[in-house]
């Protein structure tokens, strides 16, 4: 009986994730029915959204059930297909489980074409992370030549992206992040014109309001908390807000009420928008075309934060919220031959 490895989640957490949430078993490895393809996991991603799934509560996201396994975007090689549409060798990528091998409809699986670059990208700068950016960016902030546009969380797999993005439409690219290596990696590497280290300043708000001396036009959200906080009284008349995701209060257990912003809105008349990848399904293909004409042109860098083995998932998903990583963090489950040996900027 060939067997497979699962990670499950073992309860909810209270706060901040711990691997007490987490549980490693070994099952029978799945057979592939009518239509379906078993695949070889070969990198994992894991993503703060994920947190928001650990919850027993409605949200964008289907919470995970307690005892079952979890879900990720996994890039992996069909090792069967019972399904026209793919055959063994095949690399793919779809939302399977964290497991190491896992069996999915063939249609929640798209084709991952190893000569565009290194397959892990499918899981980042072309893929989830990448078209995050990629809309956020162009349809909700708008950017022009000239605009100055602050990125929350810049030095991660979509603020890294959203910042190069900006600065290759003209505009002025403030980041922040939480070291001194990674504001570094944003300026020397990346081109932002300025990078502001949350960390190591006395206060958020006189950091900001100098990195940004002509105010805000665009500003995409990564982080919320203080760093919104520093960033909204610096909004100019009809900037615009795109709100990708709020990681500074997935952890926490309430949810702080004030100070309320909302006034600043109605001076500025700026237009404040969330949004879900999902919103852009049938746009994908566009995205993804556009950023790998980025990347040929070595005019969009990316790094990945690459954790081995699969018995160490749980500490790359816990990663996320000490700042670990700079870039797309990854799991590395097995070896794949095919890879290419270049990976832009890693």
């Amino acid at each position: 009986m060939a067997e497979t490895r699962q990670w499950r989640l073992e309860s909810r957490p209270v706060g901040e994730p711990t691997h007490e949430n987490f549980d490693l078993v070994t099952v029978e490895r799945p057979e592939p029915g009518p239509g379906e393809v078993l695949v070889k996991t070969v990198y994992q991603s894991v993503d703060p959204y994920m947190r928001g799934r650990m919850r027993d509560a409605e949200s964008y996201a289907e919470p995970w059930a307690v005892g079952e396994p979890m879900k990720a975007g996994v890039v992996g090689e069909v090792l069967e297909s019972n399904a026209d549409e793919f055959e063994p060798g095949d690399v793919v990528t779809g939302e399977l489980l964290w497991a190491e091998h896992a069996v999915a409809d063939a249609d929640e699986l798209r084709t991952v074409d190893p000569d565009l670059g290194p397959i892990s990208t499918a899981l980042g700068v072309l893929g989830m992370p990448g078209v995050t950016a990629y809309w956020g960016l162009h349809d909700i902030g708008d950017p022009t030549p000239g605009d100055t546009v602050v990125v929350s969380a810049a030095a991660g797999a979509v603020g890294s992206v959203v910042g190069q993005l900006a600065r290759l439409n003209g505009a002025r690219v403030v980041g922040t992040a939480g070291s001194d290596e990674k504001t570094a990696w944003l300026t020397d590497e990346l081109g932002f014109d300025a990078a502001v280290n949350y960390t190591e300043t006395d206060d958020l708000g006189d950091a900001m309001a100098a990195a940004c001396p002509d105010g805000v036009d665009v500003y995409f959200d990564n982080v919320g908390g203080p760093i919104t906080d520093a960033v909204w009284p610096l909004l100019n008349d009809h900037s615009r807000v795109a709100v990708c995701g709020q990681i500074s209060l997935y952890n926490a257990t309430e949810v702080p009420t004030g100070p309320r912003k909302l006034a600043t809105l109605i001076e500025t008349r700026a237009r404040v928008e969330g949004f879900l990848v999902s919103d852009y399904e049938d746009r994908w293909g566009e995205a993804l075309e556009r950023l790998s004409r980025f990347i040929r042109a070595d005019e969009l860098h990316y790094r990945e934060h690459v954790v081995d083995g699969f018995e160490n998932a749980p500490d790359a998903f816990l990663g996320l919220f000490e700042g670990e990583n700079i870039g797309k963090q990854l799991v590395r489950v097995a070896d794949y031959d095919g890879d290419s040996s270049v990976q832009n900027g890693s």
